[in-house]
């Protein structure tokens, strides 16, 4: 039987909540146009900018185990594995905004009912950058582009008015909400770091500066891991690394903590909901979290012989879904999103074996 995995999102309508994430699996036209394709409801394209980029002479991503036998974690092939984690160092595309422009209207023109999110990025600082936010806004949207992700969360961008490095200060998360609102009229959503112990403040600024939804989590800051009989990085070129990403499943719990952090702040607010979603149980609990839209970047690129991109993995997520939907006897995933906000609480309001609780403090006389 089949079902209406109709998602509506930041007035958008999607037609199902899954959603390829800004990465290696949509960084080209072939990619997206196979995806959508294979059933995927959105994609939000690999991030644009206005300055060419070149990645490292070696490779970008790698895909971390374990096993049971032998359960440290490793890129190393053993039998037996399942995944752990992935790592990369990929910077932003690496193709410029004039080859993107006439690949983003072939793709809205081809899949004219899947939604295209198209990611960009700039600096900070002065009014060129603001307008460098403006020229991005204004030219994926004219491709056909439905609506915008801004990276306010690379973890590995060398200039400090980018990335990550940018999604700590609420003045500048309002200058650029505020150049590219006022440029284009598309949903905006703005994809924070997790690694931040202001990420509610940052999403509150950017809620309050037009920002239609928060897309987290991105890939957490981390190292490869150094193999201590050869002494070398299990991804390196010429012996030397610099931070990357760290995403797949290692990252789950941590990306629901964020999301629920953001939802039970925000409850009337937009969420896409990133980090280690390999099948529907990884979904369901960000939808159960608050999240209204689902994006998946590892387990797709894991799927052998897809090209990168999910084929079979789609096809389980809307399967899955649809017979959770029809078994529970849901119209949509709204009558569930959400469920657990509520019942995540404060230390102190769980209950201990006995009445006396004094969270470390003394007891008053």
């Amino acid at each position: 039987m089949t079902h209406d995995l109709t998602t509506h999102f930041t007035g958008l309508r999607f037609v199902n909540p899954f959603i390829l994430a800004s990465a290696p699996p949509t960084e080209s036209k072939r990619k997206i146009l196979k995806a959508f394709e294979s059933g995927w409801g959105g994609v939000v394209t690999k991030t644009i900018g206005l300055h060419p980029v070149e990645n490292v002479a070696g490779p970008r991503t790698i895909f971390q185990r374990a096993s049971e036998e032998k359960p440290y974690v490793s890129r190393n092939k053993r039998p037996d594995t399942v995944s752990h984690s992935s790592w990369n160092w990929e910077l932003i595309s690496d193709q410029p905004l004039d080859l993107w422009l006439p690949d983003l209207e072939e793709i809205k023109t081809t899949y004219p009912d899947r939604m295209l999110i198209a990611s960009i990025m700039a600096g900070a600082g002065s009014a060129a950058e603001m307008e460098n936010w403006r020229t991005l806004a204004r030219a994926c949207v004219a491709a056909g582009c439905d609506a915008l992700e801004l990276n306010m969360s690379c973890p590995h961008m060398d200039r400090k008015d980018m990335g990550a490095h940018i999604a700590n200060d609420e003045d500048i998360i309002r200058a650029v909400l505020g150049a590219v609102t006022g440029a284009v009229d598309v949903p905006v959503w703005v994809k924070l770091t997790p690694s931040s112990s202001s990420l509610v403040d940052g999403a509150r600024a950017a809620y309050a500066a037009g920002a239609a939804a928060i897309s987290l989590c991105n890939t957490f800051p981390s190292l490869p891991l150094l193999d201590p009989e050869t002494m070398k990085f299990e991804v390196e070129v010429d012996g030397l690394v610099t931070s990357g990403g760290l995403g797949g499943l290692a990252i789950l719990h941590q990306a629901l903590q964020r999301v629920s952090d953001i939802s039970r702040a925000f409850p009337d607010k937009a969420i896409s909901g990133i980090g280690g979603i390999r099948g529907f149980r990884e979904a369901f609990n960000f939808i159960a979290h608050g999240a209204g839209t689902l994006q998946v970047c590892t387990a797709a690129m894991e799927e052998k012989g897809s090209g990168g991109i999910g084929v079979n993995l789609i096809q389980e997520l809307t399967g899955d879904l649809g017979d959770y939907l029809q078994r529970k006897g849901h119209a949509s995933i709204e009558e569930f999103r959400g469920i657990a906000r509520d019942r995540i609480v404060e230390h102190s309001q769980i209950r201990r074996k006995s009445e006396v609780y004094n969270g470390g403090y003394a007891q008053s006389a």
